[in-house]
């Protein structure tokens, strides 16, 4: 009987985890379709609707490592559920927002809100199964992350044009409480006692972040103003090296790089940070082209509704990816699926020149799969080189990577596809799946 209920309490918790990581990913990217109208209703300047994506991946970039300190201090269920709350608490924020002002502190309370759900329920997902069935865990965690970005910018699309852009954000809202609350119902005796958070590490981690996206930003003005590129960008290297001089001095670390010395720790962080570079620059920018009068003037439906075959190729081959990395071997299967990448980039640019949408839908499921089968994979093997005591350490630095490629590939996107547009945006990916290609051959066998 104890077991039949330890079984039952073991499947909520993992449904609540994907329950959770799903309305934060849909959320993640369903504002992308929303934003026209959030400008327009709010007279947002282009500044302000730039920083309501990035504030959120910023402050998720932060505070994430931090949802691991605290993960593993109180228990993964307990900071998970305090995280789904206070990013309900974000969504109520974006609902009642009267400035533009409001929606990015409330898009930088949802990043907080996601980092400590995030980092939370991933390690709460590795804990709760026995060791044999954690890359299954992953998996499915992962699969409905991957979903969940898949299917923002539809659901963004729909909402916003039958209901308004303020639902998106209500339904949202409602959907993770559910999830907080049964993770704090089956918290458990998990919790261990508070020891000092490294509050230095976190400022400077921080600093150096913000620096680095300002930095980036400029750079589509480094010609006409160097300065504004430049400073940030130098003074974001110092940052940097003050983070590891003080991080290596602290006694319990936010960020400890001891961590890096694990070739597969280190290898999985990267492989985060290039395949959220990949999918925020694609879904955004692909987005913008979509509805673009000048791109494939698809309205906001037909833009999402285009998207289907990347959605389910998100879905699909990163619930698989458990089951192929032992049949063909975990180096093949990260390889194949960078080369996937590559080929869909290139099927996808082919098809803007001769207006070919089969090809144009060929390429999209292509890609996703290619995203899916080397994401799938990289929190599991990131988690599999650690110890479970610092499960959540690990995951809080693994989806820190993750989320601060996403702004990287939102800024660099940017700036590639205001100079050259969505065509070379395709090019910039397929040059990271080169490198993923690269790093996927490094891994050593688990």
């Amino acid at each position: 009987m104890y077991d039949e209920l330890r079984k039952h309490g073991t499947r909520l918790v993992l449904i609540a985890c994907c329950l959770a990581i799903l309305s934060i990913g849909e959320n993640s990217t369903a504002i992308m379709a929303a934003l026209p109208a959030m400008a327009s209703s709010l007279r947002m300047r282009p500044a302000t609707v730039e920083w309501a994506v990035n504030a959120y991946l910023l402050a998720s970039a932060v505070f994430i490592i931090m949802g691991g300190e605290v993960a593993d201090l109180f228990g993964a269920r307990r900071s998970s559920a305090a995280g789904c709350v206070l990013f309900a608490l974000a969504s109520l924020m974006m609902v009642v927002a009267p400035n533009g002002i409001v929606v990015v502190g409330a898009r930088a309370l949802q990043g907080l809100g996601a980092a400590f759900a995030v980092a939370g329920t991933l390690a709460a997902a590795t804990q709760a199964v026995p060791e044999a069935e954690r890359a299954k865990a992953v998996g499915a965690w992962t699969g409905f992350l991957l979903l969940g970005f898949s299917i923002g910018p539809l659901v963004g699309g729909v909402v916003t044009h039958y209901a308004g852009w303020r639902v998106n954000f209500a339904l949202t809202g409602l959907a993770i409480l559910p999830a907080g609350l049964v993770l704090w119902l089956h918290s458990g005796a998990d919790g261990r006692q508070a020891k000092r958070i490294d509050w230095l590490g976190l400022g400077l981690l921080a600093f150096f972040m913000v620096l680095l996206t300002s930095g980036l930003h400029a750079l589509a003005d480094v010609r006409s103003a160097p300065l504004i590129a430049i400073v940030p960008l130098v003074l974001a290297a110092i940052t940097f090296c003050a983070v590891i001089w003080a991080e290596r001095r602290h006694p319990r670390p936010l960020l400890d790089f001891a961590l890096f010395g694990n070739s597969n720790f280190a290898l999985g962080c990267a492989l985060a940070f290039l395949l959220m570079f990949d999918i925020m620059a694609l879904l955004l920018y692909y987005n913008l082209f979509a509805q673009s009068p000048d791109g494939l003037g698809m309205t906001a439906v037909a833009a999402g509704l285009s998207l289907a075959p990347l959605s389910v190729a998100l879905f699909a081959f990163a619930r698989a990816a458990h089951r192929l990395a032992p049949a063909i071997g975990l180096r093949t299967m990260m390889t194949a699926g960078s080369l996937l990448l590559i080929a869909g980039c290139t099927i996808a640019g082919a098809s803007f020149a001769d207006a070919g949408f089969v090809m144009l839908l060929l390429g999209l499921f292509a890609i996703g799969a290619g995203i899916a089968l080397p994401y799938a994979s990289a929190p599991h093997i990131a988690l599999a080189a650690l110890p479970p005591t610092q499960a959540g350490k690990g995951s809080g630095i693994v989806n820190s990577c993750s989320f601060l490629g996403g702004t990287v590939g939102v800024t660099c996107g940017g700036i590639v596809f205001a100079a050259a547009g969505f065509s070379e945006v395709l090019v910039l990916v397929g040059l990271s799946a080169v490198l993923i290609a690269g790093l996927s051959l490094r891994l050593r066998a688990a």
